[in-house]
């Protein structure tokens, strides 16, 4: 999730890129009163809470009174070697990042017109929703002692940092005056089902030595974690060269062990099949699942377009999800004391029953959807451990009570916090309001509670597979508006700051067409109330 950063070490898979931030000397201690420069018309400050999380305060000479208070995104809790592909050389990192990326761009606009912003590196990574709520409320705090005169305080984050500002806005609204969750993660479990059933997938079609979870205590477990990365992304690289070799039927990798009869069927239905069976979208970075090169046969071109582009795009997208699950894996197992993913129960059989016909060409059919399901039945489960998936639950969850304005952005083929994300938290919401609205309905002179949430999608075109010369797939070109996690551009983000500043002034959202002219010239952002993403059957269980 959002802040760390895969390398593009495939030549095919161009895995989501979690934007990086510069690197400054921040204290490391808790300090009551934060060490403040000033340059050029804007005092930067830093210093620590008490929980020693480092912040970073920026505020221009011409404060207007407001302050956005970003949270970043997932930073795994230990370092990757490097030398891993895909994610390898990672090093844990605390450093604040006051607005997403610490982009400058988005800072300096932002200060140009006179607010402020921070944010902290908090105390510490991996998932810390929890300790960072309790972070990001003192940090208002320290921000208020050093600017008296602050009226407004606007919260905003990014994938994880996305839940963390839902779940500050549903705590706390009389600390903050909007909130803005983009790419948010939504409940833990259901993050953790998707995660588990991505990796127990590619595990069991594509190498059985590939742990998974369970992992041991101290040293042995992150050699164990470590190794996983390494041969999830083997795995992926050894599809990735079938598929190119021959994309009709390609090999299956030689560290596989399904049974010989399984092997008729074309290793990327197996990889189409885990996409869906944990809830990742069947659109990519790169693959829309639609496309064929030009000057193809018309049968050939048809088979590309049904079967080859969609496991291309399962291909790239799993790689997003598999690598950083094992990483969230490892990490909320050393936090819960076990095991957290259980699929002894999982039927994957109900889990795919729609989709299966939308992607039947793709699953090489009834027979070969038959074959993948069948084997799926038969073998051995993941068994979670009840006390660890206990202590999983407990951890903060959303409930969708917000009394402030909100402003939700996502796209729809995130591949890590998925579209069901965020409509998970949108029904949640209409729930709350409805069950408001019915309490007072008896009331003389009561009002439908103003619906104050404003859901925002980034949707990909129907088409955007790039083809070079030769008709292979172009991978090089950037990924498609509406793919890969957390995939926005500044004009987006500063769309939103500017949405949440009117929300903050006003009261309420920003509507009708002056809503709809800021987001159009924002680009890539749609604004649909009859839209409704497909939640995951596990949302909720």
């Amino acid at each position: 999730m959002k802040n760390f950063k895969f390398k593009r070490s495939l030549t095919l898979i161009a895995v989501s890129s979690l934007l990086s931030i510069t690197v400054v000397s921040i204290p490391t201690a808790a300090q009551a009163t934060p060490a403040c420069t000033t340059a050029n018309f804007v005092t930067t400050c830093l210093g620590a809470t008490t929980d020693a999380a480092p912040y970073m305060l920026i505020t221009p000479a011409n404060f207007n009174g407001t302050v956005y208070l970003y949270s970043h995104g997932y930073r795994p809790n230990v370092a990757v070697p490097a030398g891993i592909p895909g994610v390898g050389g990672y090093t844990i990192t605390n450093t604040p990042e006051p607005a997403p990326g610490g982009n400058p761009q988005i800072i300096g606009a932002l200060l140009a017109k006179g607010f402020a912003v921070m944010g902290s590196g908090f105390a510490r990574q991996g998932w810390n929703a929890d300790s960072a709520i309790k972070t990001n409320v003192e940090l208002i705090g320290v921000f208020k002692k050093q600017y008296p005169k602050t009226t407004k305080v606007v919260a905003w984050g990014s994938s994880l940092g996305g839940f963390i500002t839902q779940a500050l806005a549903e705590k706390y609204p009389n600390l903050i005056s909007a909130a803005a969750p983009l790419c948010m993660a939504s409940d833990l479990n259901p993050l953790m089902t998707m995660a588990g059933d991505a990796i127990w997938g590619i595990k069991t079609f594509f190498d059985p030595t590939i742990k998974g979870g369970n992992y041991s205590a101290g040293p042995a477990g992150y050699a164990e974690a470590m190794g996983d990365l390494v041969k999830v992304f083997t795995a992926i690289g050894a599809m990735q060269v079938a598929i190119g070799a021959n994309p009709a039927a390609p090999a299956w990798p030689a560290t596989s062990t399904v049974p010989a009869a399984l092997k008729a069927v074309p290793s990327r239905s197996a990889l189409v099949l885990v996409a869906l069976m944990s809830g990742i979208p069947m659109q990519s970075a790169h693959f829309d699942s639609t496309s064929a090169p030009a000057g193809l046969p018309a049968a050939n071109a048809l088979s590309f377009q049904l079967a080859i582009n969609p496991a291309l795009a399962a291909l790239e997208n799993l790689a997003n999800a598999a690598a950083l699950g094992v990483l969230a894996t490892y990490d909320l197992e050393l936090q819960a004391g076990g095991a957290i993913f259980d699929n002894t129960a999982t039927n994957y059989a109900a889990r795919v029953s729609d989709e299966q016909f939308i992607w039947s060409s793709a699953l090489s059919g009834n027979a070969g959807i038959g074959a993948l399901l069948g084997y799926l039945a038969v073998v051995p489960r993941a068994k979670g451990d009840p006390a660890a998936m206990a202590k999983l639950a407990s951890l903060t969850t959303h409930t969708g009570k917000v009394e402030i304005p909100t402003i939700l952005f996502t796209a729809t083929a995130d591949p890590v916090t998925t579209p069901g994300n965020q409509q998970s938290v949108i029904d949640k919401y209409a729930a709350y309001s409805a069950d408001k609205w019915a309490a007072t309905i008896k009331e003389r002179g009561s009002k439908k509670p103003t619906n104050n949430q404003l859901a925002l999608w980034s949707i990909p075109a129907e088409k955007y597979t790039k083809f070079t010369a030769a008709g292979t797939p172009n991978t090089a070109v950037a990924a498609a508006p509406g793919t890969n996690h957390c995939n926005f551009t500044v004009a987006q983000h500063l769309a939103i700051a500017d949405l949440l500043a009117y929300a903050a002034s006003n009261g309420k959202n920003l509507s009708g067409g002056a809503l709809l002219t800021k987001i159009r010239k924002a680009g890539n952002m749609t604004y649909d109330r009859g839209y409704i993403a497909p939640k995951m059957k596990y949302y909720g269980g």
